[in-house]
C-alpha cells in the first residue's frame, strides 16, 4: 500500500513538472523596431532584429527566449511581429484581418511591447481610445484561451501612453511591466555604446538597454 502511494505521488510530481515545463511552449512577441526591424539602408541599419542591439542574440526578444529556455529546459516556439502600423493607426485597426497569423498562433505567453510610435495623446479621449484599442487587441490574441500576458511600458517613458497601456493590461488580467526608469539612464541607449550615423537608430536601447528590458520581463514572469 505504501509503495503504491509513493508511486502515485512520484507520478503526480512528474506530471506537474512536465506541465510546468511545457506551459509556455508558444511565445508571441508583438512590438515595434525595438522588437524587430529589418535592414534599412537609408538609416544605416543592417540588422534584422531589435534595433539597435549589436547582434540578434543581444536583443530583448532573444534574451527573453534564452531565459525561458533555460528555465524550462526546452526552447519554446516563438513568433515575432512588428506592429508599428497598429501603433500609428490603432483606432479602427482591423485586428482580426491584419493579425490573423498572430491570433491563430494561439500563444501561451504574449509579450506586448508598444507605445513608442503612438502619436501624442493630447486629450483624455485620445488616451481612452488607445486603452480600448489595446484591450481589443489583447482580447483578440487570447483567442478564447488563458495565456499569460505581459505588457511593457514605453522605453521612452510617456505618462499618458503608459497609463493607457497599464489600464488595458489590467482589463485582460495581464502583468504590467514598468520599465520607465530605463530611458532615464543614458547608458541604456545605443549611442552610448557605439557611434551611429542616424540619430533615430542611436536613440534605441543598446545591448545594455536590451538586457535590462529582458531582465524586467523575465522577473515579471510568474
Amino acid at each position: 500500500m505504501k509503495t503504491s502511494r509513493r508511486f502515485f505521488f512520484v507520478a503526480l510530481a512528474f506530471i506537474c513538472m512536465a506541465a510546468q515545463a511545457s506551459a509556455q511552449t508558444k511565445v508571441l512577441f508583438l512590438g515595434n523596431s525595438i522588437t524587430k526591424h529589418g535592414p534599412k539602408a537609408d538609416i544605416d541599419w543592417k540588422g534584422n532584429w531589435g534595433m539597435a542591439a549589436s547582434a540578434e542574440a543581444n536583443d530583448y526578444v532573444h534574451l527573453v527566449t534564452k531565459g525561458l529556455t533555460d528555465k524550462a529546459g526546452a526552447a519554446p516556439e516563438v513568433m515575432v511581429k512588428n506592429i508599428a502600423d497598429f501603433e500609428r493607426a490603432y483606432a479602427g485597426y482591423d485586428v482580426p484581418a491584419k493579425l490573423k497569423e498572430a491570433i491563430d498562433f494561439h500563444a501561451d505567453l504574449i509579450i506586448l511591447a508598444i507605445g513608442e510610435n503612438v502619436p501624442a495623446l493630447k486629450t483624455a479621449e485620445d488616451k481612452a481610445k488607445l486603452q480600448a484599442s489595446v484591450t481589443t487587441l489583447l482580447n483578440a490574441l487570447k483567442a478564447g484561451k488563458k495565456p499569460i500576458i505581459l505588457v511593457r511600458s514605453c522605453f521612452w517613458a510617456n505618462a499618458a501612453k503608459d497609463e493607457a497601456l497599464s489600464l488595458a493590461c489590467s482589463a485582460v488580467e495581464g502583468v504590467y511591466v514598468d520599465i520607465s526608469t530605463l530611458g532615464k539612464d543614458e547608458s541604456n541607449y545605443a549611442r552610448s555604446e557605439r557611434p551611429y550615423k542616424h540619430a533615430g537608430v542611436a536613440n534605441h536601447p543598446g545591448d545594455k538597454g536590451m538586457a535590462a528590458i529582458a531582465a524586467a520581463l523575465l522577473k515579471a514572469f510568474p
